[in-house]
């Protein structure tokens, strides 16, 4: 046993790691539990209920075909709103839009008014229609109000217009549908439960389907499920053979009127539990006669079937999990800081409310020159304040801090959209952000969740090595076996059957087999080309074959490259061709793959009436059953040993000769077995592990399960940036692990824990809590580490192992049946609440205990598991760890996972699309995350941190000038600015500069962020935007408006003007002081720019050049004398700024400001730079550097650890279809290529 060999456990009984878990859908007949025992009172209850007689069998579902009225009757009817009902079952569209034309506004606005700000300002432009509050006019919040609501209404149209035409798309694909005795074309939403469709080679599938007939034998049809499950190999389903012998016309369908019976809707892809009722007959369904929409009919010309779910209650749509809406972290953390804001705001209104009362008693009312002939008291004056200082004050929350966010962001997502680096031009597919609210979450991500199987993985299978009799094909050489430095493919145009994608690098092996000298070569792709359940047809005079799974039709393909064809079967016979030779075998039997054999078998009879049993299958059986004297043993295993450590799926062939007198005694085990009624699985597998004995040692091949391009050095990256990186897939136990070695999440030194060793791990924690219960010592037995050794660890654990671990056991669901209660004293009643609320502890403490575990793992394999166990350990993460969360797939069975996490990512390839549907974001390799998150995550989240800092920063400055006047202005809420530049601040002064720093900004550029993955790390402890940074903004813009207020005031007094006037009216202060804010607000955000461009300097500059133009345009005459009640500044401004002492107020005014604040800066990047700050200050050295060299690969050729997944798909094959003969096409006598025909 090797040094990954997993810790012994206590535990030698436990879950199937083959088995796939449970799905909630399960009803109390599907689950194998002990019964309760049946008490005095449960037996009179069932007593009771049984002299009522049979109750009315409830939760069927029922269809009738070829009737649309039958779905409308009353006793399938719902009540959907009010007094209302519709029918239970579906419509076939799908409907993902939001809004309809009539419904856009109302709706728009009422989803806008639930945002705090919105309703909050909403309230303000109330209050401002009352003369007695306002001391503002009403357009100073109306216009910005306006503004906030329509940028956002038409970003929320865009979006719905978006998803209108993709639902449309959808929807108006068109199917043929039996109406009216023939086949008419209908659009998939006119589609109806009941209906008969006609469906053609290479259609989607409209809804989930009951399958009738087909243009097959034996009605086959041949699906791809790639929406579904992500694979791409072909399933095969099968019509009942009635209905394929009875449905074959237009005229028999149309009079089909079969009754079915079968399951509620639920999320269960593999089950499907029903009854047909025709012709007062009973037929059983399952899910081998089910079509589910989201697959695609392959190579099958006409297909009749009759649709059983639709639209919403269809297998996919139920897997799709519910829609949630995401919000970051940042819209949480800033809605808190509005509300604190908010807070603040009321304590001011009501310190300089009181304060106006004071100011009232003592000195308003008492001179002479302020009675404005009102009799109201100073306390009712004091309420009439503090509204009005509600009003002025109101800037503190920014109005339009929502929309900015929400511009930044969508200008974040077209830079993700036109990044050419995230282009794939193989499939002409370029990235795609489907949201514009998450992109700086991106820059936060502490653990990635990733299916495998299309998205690590291309699930594309190439042959790349083999060993033959002891000696090792497969490295480049040449025809003499001599190793080349060089890469040159092997040709071959000599075999008319080759393949033209397939490549192989050793000359010598084809060079041996054109000789035909090494039987041993000979036997072993004579064996490839006949031992699976490979299907094959003839498509313009080419093969096609079909597989089980992508291994199998790659061994197939290898076989037929070297000139070992395979050509057609019957139900008892397989036809080949050997380097052009045409060769028929007599099949004797075909001894299947399943998850506990781990190999496949056939036996065969020979043309000298030998009886010989080829065998291929994982080295771990094959080894255990080979003859003792089987030659080549050690030496085929060290090649394993190899193979496995360059992450090849490893296979061993071998074979044996059966006597006659051998295969009769097992032939009539095999017959009984055969026919067995119980246990017929169980009783097949003992009767194949006699005839797979003392075997012979043929070699062993090694396929690539193709990652896709740059996955190791992507995760390698991504680990650095402290991103945990867990794979949760369906597939098998061995075939994940060995992926884990590929991609470099695990290594030969990583000690590996499989689900026995984590359930006592977590048994004895927890154990270990319960005997220091109410002691000092279970804090700290809680933080103690799992593993101490400091070595790397990993756990690799089954999704039957999860739900043990986990205690998520199977939930009953209840039939409906009539029970009378069982009394139960308050004492039972205690104890059931007590003994209910301590397993809900348990289970809480348990899967904590298991997510601190894993998170001390330097990598975590979840296989074998559900689409809803993937969503529950993202969950689990999320709450246990309050981490952010990202989820990336390719399939349907990712879509909850996707949904659940943070952020959701979806791979577009060939594996679907469904995944991508329910995504945040889309791409089409897996090697884009990097650059999603280090380059453009970082960057948005850098720059919204910097745009919120500032855009806090600029209010608090802006709006607290009107505290500081409010000391000399009797409290009574009159503004320190004219109207038009409050109205404008936010609108045009303030807000270009800052919207292009949250745009375009960079710390550093794209190649470095890449380098140095470090960068990464503040975003995901939060450091640029927190409370910490709120507050500093708070006392900057608090420092900043103490300084514009009180120079100009000090300036201000007991001054004369060049002209012998006094400059120091409160218009000219007005002025000065706005004049001072606008130029330290811009050079500000000059001062916080690392990026600059052209438009970060036009704004700038352009910003205050805007201001002083519309100054001097508002406080012209001619305006005033267009609107004189409007615009009342007149000439204040040039006669303000033509005194040479207010420009030199405003130019102090400013350097005090922004002189303290260009200090702090320098200190900080001299005495405590970040490590953004030191890569910032080396960026010209990194850039003139070459890029840092590739780390070498973790693999060791040559190390002892075995870790070989047997290349087998992780279902069973074709076996049962071939030797049935229902799939045997006849074989056309032309089309193929002319060969020399020799049947043996």
């Amino acid at each position: 046993m090797d040094q990954r060999s997993r810790v012994s456990s206590v535990d030698s009984l436990g879950p199937n790691d083959e088995d796939m878990p449970y799905s909630d859908d399960e009803t109390d007949d599907e689950l194998d539990e002990p019964q309760p025992k049946i008490t005095e009172q449960n037996r009179i209850n069932q007593e009771t209920e049984d002299k009522q007689g049979p109750v009315k069998k409830e939760g069927t579902w029922k269809v009738k075909a070829n009737d649309r009225r039958f779905c409308e009757l009353p006793e399938f009817q719902k009540k959907s709103f009010l007094w209302f009902k519709k029918s239970k079952y579906s419509g076939n569209s799908i409907r993902t839009y939001k809004y309809n034309p009539i419904t856009f506004l109302p709706l728009n606005l009422i989803d806008q008014f639930k945002r705090a700000a919105n309703a909050y300002f909403l309230a303000l432009l109330i209050l401002q229609v009352i003369p007695q509050i306002s001391t503002l006019p009403w357009y100073t919040t109306l216009v910005p109000l306006i503004l906030v609501l329509g940028i956002t209404a038409i970003k929320d149209l865009v979006d719905d217009i978006a998803r209108h035409r993709m639902d449309n798309e959808i929807n108006n694909r068109s199917c043929d549908v039996l109406q009216d005795g023939r086949f008419q074309s209908y659009k998939w939403k006119d589609v109806q439960v009941g209906d008969i469709v006609r469906l053609k080679k290479n259609d989607f599938i409209p809804a989930d389907i009951l399958l009738l007939s087909t243009s097959e034998p034996n009605s086959l049809c041949y699906v791809e499920t790639a929406e579904l499950d992500g694979e791409t190999n072909l399933k095969f389903k099968l019509g009942l053979k009635v209905t394929h012998e009875e449905l074959q016309t237009e005229q028999q369908l149309s009079d089909y009127d079969a009754m079915i019976e079968c399951e509620e809707p639920n999320n269960r892809l593999d089950k499907f539990t029903g009854t047909m009722m025709w012709r007062n007959d009973s037929y059983s369904l399952d899910l081998s006669n089910i079509l589910l929409r989201g697959c695609t009919v392959r190579n099958t010309d006409i297909s009749h079937a009759m649709v059983i779910f639709a639209g919403a209650d269809t297998k996919i749509m139920k897997n799709g999990g519910k829609t949630r809406f995401k919000r970051t972290n940042i819209d949480r953390l800033m809605n808190y800081m509005v509300y604190t804001i908010f807070f603040l705001l009321i304590l001011i209104a009501a310190g300089l409310a009181i304060g106006h009362t004071f100011w009232q008693e003592q000195i308003g009312s008492k001179a002479w020159y302020l009675n404005d002939g009102s009799s109201e008291n100073s306390t009712y004056r004091g309420f009439i304040t503090f509204w009005g200082y509600l009003i002025v004050l109101n800037t503190m929350v920014p109005i339009s801090l929502y929309v900015s966010v929400e511009v930044i962001r969508l200008g974040q997502s077209h830079f993700i959209n036109w990044d050419l680096q995230m282009y794939y031009e193989d499939k002409d597919t370029p990235a795609k952000a489907r949201t514009t609210t998450l992109n700086e979450q991106l820059g936060q991500i502490e653990y990635i969740f990733s299916d495998k199987t299309g998205t690590l993985t291309q699930n594309i299978m190439a042959f790349k090595k083999c060993t033959i009799n002891g000696k090792t094909y497969g490295n480049p050489c040449n025809a003499d076996g001599v190793s080349l430095d060089s890469i040159n493919p092997v040709d071959f145009s000599w075999n008319k059957y080759a393949e033209g994608k397939f490549q192989f690098y050793d000359h010598s092996l084809p060079l041996c087999i054109k000789k035909g000298e090494d039987l041993h070569a000979m036997e072993f792709f004579r064996l490839l080309a006949l031992c699976h359940t490979v299907m094959v047809e003839e498509k313009e005079g080419q093969l096609v074959y079909q597989a089980a799974s992508p291994d199998e039709g790659a061994l197939v393909m290898a076989a037929r490259n070297f000139g070992f064809v395979f050509l057609s079967r019957s139900q008892n016979t397989i036809t080949i061709s050997e380097m052009g030779l045409e060769k028929t075998y007599e099949v004797i039997a075909i001894l299947d793959f399943n998850s506990d054999r781990k190999r496949m078998s056939i036996i065969l009879k020979l043309a000298d009436g030998t009886i010989r049993l080829y065998c291929k299958g994982a080295d771990t059986v094959i080894y255990e059953r080979l003859h003792p004297e089987s030659e080549n043993m050690e030496t085929t295993q060290t090649e394993l040993d190899i193979f496995a450590n360059e992450t090849l799926r490893t296979l061993c062939l071998c074979y044996k000769d059966i006597s006659d007198e051998e295969f009769s005694t097992w032939a009539a085990k095999h017959k009984d077995a055969r026919i067995a009624v119980t246990d017929r699985e169980a009783a097949l597998d003992k009767v194949y592990e006699e005839i797979e004995t003392n075997l012979l040692l043929i070699g062993a091949t090694a396929i690539e399960d193709k990652l896709q391009d740059g996955v190791p050095e992507t995760i390698s990256n991504l680990a650095k940036a402290d991103i945990k990186i867990w794979v949760l897939t369906g597939d098998k136990k061995e075939t994940a692990e060995n992926i884990g070695y590929a991609c470099q999440l695990l290594t030969d030194e990583t000690q590996i824990h499989y689900g026995e060793d984590v359930n006592v791990l977590l048994r004895t924690r927890q154990q270990n809590s319960r005997n220091t219960e109410g002691t000092q010592l279970v804090k700290s037995n809680a933080k103690e580490p799992y593993f101490t050794d400091g070595g790397i660890h990993a756990l690799v654990i089954t999704g039957s192992w999860l739900n043990e671990i986990l205690y998520e056991k199977k939930k009953r669901k209840r039939k409906l049946k009539l029970r009378l209660p069982t009394p139960k004293t308050k004492e039972e009643q205690t104890q059931q609440q007590q003994s209910k609320l301590k397993e809900e502890r348990a289970k809480e403490e348990r899967q904590s205990h298991f997510v601190d575990m894993a998170c001390e793992c330097s990598a975590v394999i979840c296989c074998r598991v559900t689409p809803k166990q993937k969503a529950m350990v993202v969950s689990l993460v999320k709450k246990c760890k309050k981490a952010i969360t990202l989820s990336i797939g390719d399939g349907a069975n990712d879509v909850n996972m996707i949904k659940t996490a943070d952020i959701g990512v979806g791979i577009s390839g060939q594996e679907g699309m469904q995944a991508v549907m329910s995504s945040d974001y889309a791409f089409a390799q897996f090697r884009y995350l990097e650059r999603l998150l280090l380059v453009h995550g970082r960057w948005s989240y850098i720059r919204m941190c910097k745009f919120l800092r500032y855009f806090f920063y600029k209010n608090f400055a802006f709006t607290l000038v009107h505290f500081w006047y409010s000391f000399f202005s009797g409290y009574s809420a009159r503004t320190a600015y004219e109207d038009w530049f409050i109205t404008l601040y936010n609108v045009l002064y303030s807000s270009l500069p800052v919207l292009l720093v949250g745009l375009l900004d960079q710390d550093v550029n794209d190649k470095l962020s890449l380098r140095f993955p470090k960068l990464y790390v503040p975003g995901q402890e939060g450091q640029l935007f927190n409370y910490k940074n709120f507050f500093i903004s708070l006392f900057h813009g608090i420092y900043t408006s103490l300084i514009v207020f009180f120079i100009p005031y000090g300036a201000f007094l007991q001054t004369m003007g060049q002209d012998g006037e006094a400059p120091s009216d409160y218009q000219s202060f007005a002025v000065t002081t706005a004049s001072s804010l606008i130029i330290i607000v811009n050079l500000q955000i000059s001062l916080n720019t690392s990026y600059w461009t052209f438009l970060n300097a036009f704004s700038v500059f352009g910003s205050i050049a805007i201001y002083f133009g519309i100054m001097f345009d508002i406080h012209s005459a001619g305006i005033h004398v267009i609107f004189p009640s409007y615009f009342t500044f007149t000439g204040a401004a040039p006669n303000a700024l033509r005194q040479p002492y207010l420009w030199l107020t405003i130019i102090l005014t400013v350097g005090i400001s922004l002189m303290p604040v260009i200090a702090v800066h320098f200190l900080y990047k001299t005495i405590w730079p970040s490590e953004g700050d030191k890569v910032q200050r080396n960026r010209k050295t990194y850039e003139a550097d070459e890029a840092p060299k590739k780390k070498p690969s973790a693999l060791r050729r040559g190390a002892t650890s075995r870790r070989s997944a047997y290349a087998f798909s992780h279902q069973q094959g074709y076996a049962d279809l071939i030797a049935s003969g229902q799939s045997i096409r006849k074989r056309p006598s032309a089309g193929r290529p002319s060969v020399l025909r020799e049947t043996e």
